[in-house]
């Protein structure tokens, strides 16, 4: 169900994804935490396309209107990997319609 909306919206297989590549995801929020720090509040969410998952980091943010576990979302940036977990720091992202 979710690699057919990889195919649809012209992103990549998470798997398929390198560090340091520009890359273009979209799946589903499996999960999403919120960390309120003294120095730099971030906003965690693992986002899941059936072939891998890569974490969504939003820095200097206490929460996102919309990021919530089950939210399907397209998400735009640069890959990078923080202890063996791909990851994309502040990436612009598009939520779809909820139950799309």
């Amino acid at each position: 169900d979710l690699r057919g909306g990889v195919a649809q919206t012209g992103a990549r297989p998470v798997s398929a994804c390198g560090q340091g590549e520009p890359v273009t995801v979209t799946g589903r929020l499996r999960s999403v935490v919120y960390t309120p720090r003294e120095t730099v509040p971030t906003v965690d969410a693992e986002l899941y396309d059936g072939s891998g998952s890569v974490h969504l980091v939003w820095l200097g943010r206490r929460k996102i209107a919309g990021i919530e576990p089950g939210r399907v979302l397209v998400a735009s940036g640069r890959l990078a990997e923080r202890d063996g977990v791909k990851v994309i720091f502040n990436p612009w992202y598009e939520l779809k319609p909820v139950g799309a």
